[in-house]
């Protein structure tokens, strides 16, 4: 079965930086597209960003472009998240998802929050 983990959460200031990684199994991660989403307290769940299966292209939410990086690494099944410039509007759980034969599949999420 998908199997999405991420991990790389926590608390951190204003200004600094996070990396968040998921490992993925359980179908073929390389042909598939990754997503990053976002939920905050009291939001809906966004879109952060995605990157193609081959990793030659990504998209990201306005919010967040210019800050976040979304990478993988194919070889080893992981999609990652680089925040730089975190603010505290950033604080949310962040999950790693993808759509499998048409069956959007979710991590368990990993919280990060920003605060002085």
């Amino acid at each position: 079965q998908v199997q999405l983990v991420e991990s790389g959460g926590g608390l951190v200031q204003p200004g600094g930086s996070l990396r968040l990684s998921c490992a993925a199994s359980g179908f073929s991660f390389s042909s598939s597209v990754m997503d990053w989403f976002r939920q905050a307290p009291g939001k809906e769940r966004e879109l952060a960003a995605r990157i193609t299966s081959s990793g030659d292209s990504a998209d990201y939410a306005d919010s967040v472009k210019g800050r976040f990086t979304i990478s993988r690494d194919n070889a080893k099944n992981t999609v990652y998240l680089q925040m730089n410039s975190l603010k505290p509007e950033d604080t949310a759980v962040y999950y790693c998802s993808a759509r499998v034969r048409l069956v959007r599949s979710w991590g368990q999420g990993t919280q990060v929050t920003v605060s002085s």
